[in-house]
C-alpha cells in the first residue's frame, strides 16, 4: 500500500467519523425534542411546533452555504456550524422548562439552519479526499451514503435508549455534545483551497437557477427529491398495512428495519463494487428500480416477502442516492459545488417530509394509496428524464 493511499484510507476514516456523528445528532433531534415536551407534560400541538422549528429551516440552508465556496478553509465553516448547532440544540432543551416558548423556538430555528452544512455540506468536502479517479470517488460515495443511513438510524435509537435510560434532556445533550466531537473530526481533515475566487461564486437564488437550466443537475434536483417523496410513505404504509400482512402493528418495526438494513447493505455494495458509467443515466434507471421495488412492496402477499421486498427498496434507495451524491460532484461547476450539495440536499429534506406528511392524510381505507401515487411519481420521472436527455441530444 502506497503513502499517498494510506493518508487517504486515513482521511476517509475520519470524514466518516465526523459525517456519522453529524448525521446522528442531526437526525436524533427532532426526536429527542418531542420526547422532552411530550414528557414534560406540554399540549401535543407544542411538541409538534418545536420539531418543526428544527426541521423546517433545512429549506433556508442552501442561503448559508455560499460561505462554503467561498472559505479559504470551508473545514472551518462546516465545524463552526457543527458546534453551534450543538450549542443551540442544548441551550433549547435546558431553556424550555423554564423559558417561553418562544426562547427555544428560537434557538431551534438557528439549530435547524445550520442541519444542512452537517448533511450536504459534509458531503461537498468528500470529492477532496477521496482520491483522484472515478472509481475511489465513487467507491466513497458509498461510505457517505453509509453515514446518512447510519444516522438517520443510530440517531433516533440513541435518543430512546438515554431517554429510558435517563431522561429526553440527557439524550439531547448527548447529541448536541456529538456535533463537537463532530467539529473536531473535521477540522482534521485534509485542507481543501477554494475552487474559485469568492467574487466568482454565485449567490443561492444563482446557483439554484444554474442547476435548474443544466440538464444533469436538474435530473438529479428533481430525481432526487421525487425519489425521497416516494420512499418516505414507506414508514406510514409499514405501519397501516400489517393487518392485511395478518400481524399486529409492532411488525411494522421490523419491516422499517428490514428498509434501513437494506440501506446499509446497499451502501456496503457500492463500497465493495462502486458505480459504473455515467451518473445521470444511472440516476434514471435506478430510479425505476426503486419504484419497481415499491410495486414489490405492494403486491407482497405475506409478511416475509413484504420484510424482502422492503430490504430490496432499502438497496435500491441506496444505490440510487449514492448516483446523486456522483451526479452532483461530477455535473456541479467548481465555484457553486458546495451549494450544489446543500441545494439538492435541502430540497431532498423537504419532499422527504412532504412525502410522509401526504401519506398520513391520504391514507384512509386505501393503504396502498400513498405507494400507488409513490409509483407513478418515480416512473413518470424517470420517463421525463430519459425523454429530455434524448431530446438534449438530438439537437446537439
Amino acid at each position: 500500500m502506497t503513502e499517498a493511499s494510506t493518508t487517504t484510507r486515513s482521511a476517509l476514516l475520519r470524514y466518516v467519523l465526523a459525517a456519522t456523528l453529524a448525521r446522528t445528532a442531526d437526525g436524533g433531534a427532532v426526536v429527542a425534542i418531542v420526547l422532552l415536551v411530550t414528557t414534560s407534560g406540554d399540549p401535543g400541538w407544542l411538541a409538534g411546533a418545536l420539531g418543526a422549528c428544527i426541521t423546517a429551516p433545512h429549506l433556508l440552508g442552501p442561503f448559508v452555504a455560499r460561505s462554503l465556496d467561498t472559505a479559504r478553509d470551508g473545514r472551518r465553516v462546516i465545524a463552526l456550524a457543527s458546534v453551534v448547532h450543538g450549542a443551540a440544540l442544548a441551550a433549547a432543551v435546558l431553556l424550555h422548562p423554564v423559558a417561553h416558548a418562544i426562547v427555544p423556538a428560537v434557538l431551534l430555528i438557528a439549530s435547524g439552519l445550520l442541519g444542512p452544512l452537517l448533511t450536504g455540506g459534509i458531503s461537498s468536502r468528500l470529492p477532496a479526499i477521496a482520491g483522484p479517479s472515478r472509481t475511489s470517488q465513487r467507491r466513497a460515495q458509498g461510505w457517505d451514503v453509509a453515514t446518512y443511513g447510519i444516522g438517520g438510524t443510530v440517531g433516533p435509537s440513541v435518543v430512546a435508549a438515554v431517554s429510558a435510560w435517563s431522561s429526553p434532556l440527557t439524550a439531547a445533550l448527548v447529541l448536541a455534545a456529538g456535533t463537537s466531537i463532530a467539529a473536531a473530526f473535521v477540522m482534521l481533515l485534509p485542507p481543501a483551497p477554494p475552487a474559485a475566487d469568492a467574487r466568482d461564486v454565485p449567490r443561492p437564488a444563482r446557483t439554484l437557477a444554474v442547476m435548474l437550466s443544466t440538464g444533469p443537475l436538474r435530473r438529479t434536483l428533481y430525481l432526487t427529491m421525487i425519489v425521497a417523496f416516494s420512499v418516505a410513505a414507506l414508514p406510514i404504509t409499514a405501519v397501516a398495512s400489517t393487518g392485511l400482512l395478518g400481524t399486529d402493528a409492532a411488525a411494522a418495526g421490523i419491516l422499517t428495519a428490514a428498509y434501513g438494513s437494506g440501506n446499509l447493505a446497499g451502501s456496503v455494495g457500492v463500497m465493495v463494487r462502486p458505480l459504473e458509467g455515467n451518473a445521470d443515466r444511472l440516476m434514471t434507471r435506478l430510479a425505476v428500480v426503486v419504484a419497481l421495488t415499491l410495486v414489490a412492496v405492494v403486491l407482497a402477499p405475506s409478511f416475509v416477502l413484504a420484510t424482502a421486498a422492503y430490504a430490496a427498496a432499502g438497496i435500491a434507495n441506496a444505490y440510487f442516492f449514492a448516483a446523486t451524491l456522483a451526479a452532483r460532484n461530477e455535473f456541479a461547476p467548481p465555484e457553486m459545488r458546495g451549494q450544489v450539495f446543500v441545494w439538492t440536499g435541502a430540497l431532498k429534506i423537504t419532499a422527504g417530509s412532504a412525502g410522509t406528511a401526504l401519506a398520513g392524510t391520504i391514507m384512509g381505507p386505501a393503504v396502498q394509496l400513498p405507494l400507488a401515487l409513490a409509483i407513478a411519481l418515480t416512473t413518470a420521472a424517470a420517463l421525463v428524464s430519459t425523454t429530455e436527455r434524448s431530446w438534449a441530444r438530438s439537437i446537439r
